[in-house]
């Protein structure tokens, strides 16, 4: 199960409390909330800083994480560029973290959404990482297509989120 906003994913998986359930974050890492994050999070999917790492390594060792890669290069999109991902795996390695794979959010338009896609996989591949979590509820073919292990689509089972979040 995946969840996007720490308070939420905190106050599920505690009222769930079922060990049989894997919960990944997949919001924002804001290194403030990752104390109370750690205890409920399996895999923290939204790593695109070093301090980031450093936060998780620290409250939670051996953490599973994925690196948020950014190919839009828009301003407010979250995830490390292109060209910083591979320092940000060796140094998420090096604090004893289990980089599990890449997590990209594709740019809107298909043929973007598909080159994207390939960048990702294709550098999972040469990093040796085995997880790509690429494609949400209206990419998700492009995505499979592409290479995706994970797909994220809680807007096609949950419907749209209150405009409140």
């Amino acid at each position: 199960m995946g969840e996007n906003y720490a308070a939420e994913l905190i106050e599920k998986a505690e009222a769930l409390r079922d060990e049989s359930v894997a919960w990944h974050y997949l919001g924002a890492i804001q290194t403030n909330k990752i104390g109370r994050l750690a205890p409920v999070t399996d895999v923290f999917e939204s790593l695109m800083r070093e301090r980031e790492a450093e936060a998780i390594g620290a409250r939670k060792p051996d953490a599973k994480v994925m690196v948020q890669v950014d190919l839009t290069g828009k301003p407010g999109r979250n995830g490390a560029p292109l060209d910083d991902v591979e320092p940000l795996v060796h140094r998420a390695r090096a604090l004893g973290l289990h980089v599990e794979g890449l997590m990209t959010v594709a740019p809107i338009e298909p043929d973007a959404a598909r080159k994207a896609f390939r960048a990702v996989k294709d550098l999972a591949t040469e990093l040796g990482l085995r997880e790509c979590s690429m494609g949400m509820t209206d990419d998700l073919e492009i995505a499979v297509e592409e290479g995706s292990t994970m797909v994220r689509v809680g807007r096609a089972l949950f419907g749209a989120r209150s405009a409140s979040k």
